[in-house]
């Protein structure tokens, strides 16, 4: 199967599967979701991903319809049914099906979605062109909710300005960006805002940080000001999808390769962990 699309309980291609028309989704958003990458029948850092997936579904007091070890089955299998070497694998919970109302059921079973298709991951040499907004999103980006329309009209800006992504920062104080985390070297230290209400703690960042422990290299995570990200000797932009790309340009002006060969160091580091666990040798789908 070239593409394969899952929800609750059946199977079949993205533009098969049809969704029941009161499932809480449509009105309201209601629900979480996680993503990485598959690549060798192997679901990239799939422990990770399910305890994130499980901790945003408590926070909002979904019940997710199977327990941890069975999605995790579930994940892997779906994903040795698709035919390409690399895969975006995608899952969602959605609150459930019922009418229409802001308050809902308590202990209704939520519904699972799951999307696998073929991805070619980016190549970490070719820098990206980031801009710049204020977050006006909510108070509760840890979590990892569906409702994404804020990141949706952020990254369409960006792509009808020729940007590759969008920096975030609550006055001036940097926070992610539009659908990555944002990270930079300076003097040889890793800076990382922290895991708060303000950005979703991504796992590509963590393995970053743990890349850069295995290197010697010094980690903080504390807040940074944008005019410290645009004097960075590198700027750094991870996820699930992407693992670890470097910035070229900020608004148009040029910002970090100051500091390849860390930069570089820590990339290898990031495939290196990606195909010792995958077993796969390629980044293209």
């Amino acid at each position: 199967m070239e593409a394969l699309a899952y929800y609750d309980g059946k199977i079949g291609t993205p533009s098969e599967l049809m969704v029941p028309f009161n499932d809480r989704v449509h009105f309201f958003g209601d629900g979480c979701y996680d993503a990485t990458v598959g690549a060798n029948g192997k679901v990239f850092l799939l422990q990770d991903h399910l305890d994130r997936f499980y901790t945003s579904a408590k926070l909002l007091d979904i019940r997710i319809p199977m327990e941890k070890e069975a999605l995790g089955t579930l994940l892997t299998e779906l994903l040795q049914k698709v035919d390409s070497k690399v895969n975006f694998v995608y899952w969602q919970v959605t609150r459930g099906v019922e009418e229409r109302n802001h308050v809902y059921t308590p202990d209704i079973p939520g519904k699972l979605w799951v999307l696998i298709r073929p991805q070619t991951l980016c190549d970490p040499d070719v820098p990206i062109a980031l801009n710049d907004e204020e977050d006006t999103r909510f108070f509760h980006c840890n979590i990892k909710t569906l409702n994404l329309l804020p990141s949706v009209m952020t990254a369409q800006r960006a792509k009808c300005a020729g940007f590759d992504e969008t920096v975030f920062h609550r006055g001036d104080i940097v926070t992610e960006c539009s659908h990555s985390n944002v990270s930079v070297l300076k003097d040889g230290v890793f800076y990382s805002h922290p895991n708060d209400e303000f950005i979703l703690r991504g796992i590509a960042k963590t393995h970053i940080i743990q890349a850069c422990y295995r290197l010697g290299i010094p980690v903080l995570e504390k807040p940074f000001t944008f005019e410290f990200l645009k004097n960075a000797d590198e700027v750094i932009v991870s996820s699930s999808s992407k693992f670890c790309l470097r910035a070229g340009t900020l608004n148009g002006q040029s910002v970090g390769g100051k500091d390849p060969a860390t930069m570089k160091a820590i990339q290898d580091e990031v495939l290196r962990e990606f195909y010792a666990y995958t077993g796969c040798t390629t980044l293209e789908g």
